[in-house]
């Protein structure tokens, strides 16, 4: 059907997907026809309809940066879990900036809920101030496998402060090889064995990341220390700024339960939305696009009111910019890169 919707288009320049459904209709009968907001999303896809307004951002996935530089990249991940002493599981947190090796935080939670992150990433972002980009796998707190583009509160968040996020490929930690390593030193030195409570473990990881930031050498960065290298960001927090949406119709702030409210039309959104402003635009009869800061993000019409999402502009890149080499399996050669990395 995709198909004939493409040459339907062709063949009418001038068509927009309300026509195009009649004709559908016509032509199929007996089965469901696509929404009119899908409809268009087909022909967006396939650069055959025009977005009026600034140009905006379409889907190119995210690009895994180099982070040459300190603060260009952080990496951030949760170590896996470990039984404390007195039976109570412990959830490291852990960031890291790529270019100097520095350990900004390694904090232990009770739980990978974003509600207990979301604390400890403000307060890090006031300490050293915003990254450029942060890199992450796609497990929770970071995504959110049932959400729009796999978006969480967090990575929404995130954008709001202006930071980049670049998810890794699902099953391919070598993405975020860098960081995984460090992770087997951090296990190896103060996990085993576990402290006995909470607190007595967070001061072996206090003191752990003592020595590592000021007095552990790392071939990589010369023989200097993470701590010799890093300094704080000069993008300061100083919260979120409003967003501006002057080429839209509408700005609509996102219900508790992730909704965009149309009059008296309920539109399903997504709920790591909730409390955000987006702007929405009507392109065409009954077809309004909703967009989040610089991001299109898809298509709804009234009669359905379900959103039909463009393609993900927050995806991760189908292959990382540099080889990378796994750090669970090393030998000869690519053992000694990966220990001269850290």
């Amino acid at each position: 059907m995709e198909n004939y919707i493409l040459n339907v288009k062709r063949e009418h320049a001038s068509w927009g997907a309300r026509k195009i459904r009649e004709r559908l209709i016509r032509r199929f009968s007996g089965i469901p026809i696509p929404a009119k907001s899908t409809l268009h999303a087909v022909l967006d896809r396939y650069r055959l309809v025009e977005r009026r307004g600034r140009v905006r951002r379409r889907a190119q996935g995210t690009a895994l940066s180099l982070g040459q530089k300190p603060n260009e990249l952080w990496c951030t991940d949760y170590k896996g879990e470990f039984l404390l002493g007195n039976h109570e599981y412990c959830y490291p947190l852990t960031v890291t900036d790529h270019a100097s090796r520095f350990l900004l935080t390694w904090e232990a939670l009770s739980s990978t809920c974003e509600d207990y992150a979301f604390p400890v990433l403000e307060r890090l972002f006031k300490e050293r101030g915003l990254p450029v980009n942060m890199r992450s796998d796609n497990g929770v707190p970071f995504a959110s496998a049932h959400a729009l583009f796999n978006l969480s509160k967090l990575a929404v968040w995130w954008l709001r402060l202006g930071i980049g996020i670049e998810p890794i490929q699902p099953g391919h930690p070598q993405q975020n090889g860098r960081h995984e390593r460090m992770h087997l030193t951090l296990k190896k030195e103060a996990t085993k064995p576990a402290a006995g409570n909470f607190l007595q473990q967070q001061a072996r990881f206090d003191d752990f990341i003592e020595v590592f930031n000021h007095q552990r050498p790392h071939q990589a960065l010369d023989m200097q220390c993470p701590a010799e290298v890093y300094q704080p960001s000069p993008r300061v927090d100083t919260g979120l700024p409003d967003i501006d949406y002057p080429f839209h119709d509408k700005v609509i702030v996102v219900t508790r339960c992730g909704r965009i409210c149309l009059g008296n039309k309920k539109i399903n959104f997504s709920q790591v939305f909730a409390g955000q402003a987006v702007g929405i635009k009507e392109v065409h009869d009954d077809i309004w696009l909703v967009s989040f800061m610089d991001y299109d993000l898809g298509y709804f019409d009234l009669e359905t009111r379900v959103l039909e999402p463009l393609e993900n502009p927050f995806g991760p890149k189908v292959l990382p910019m540099w080889p990378v080499h796994s750090v669970t399996h090393v030998s000869g050669s690519d053992r000694e890169r990966t220990e001269k990395e850290w």
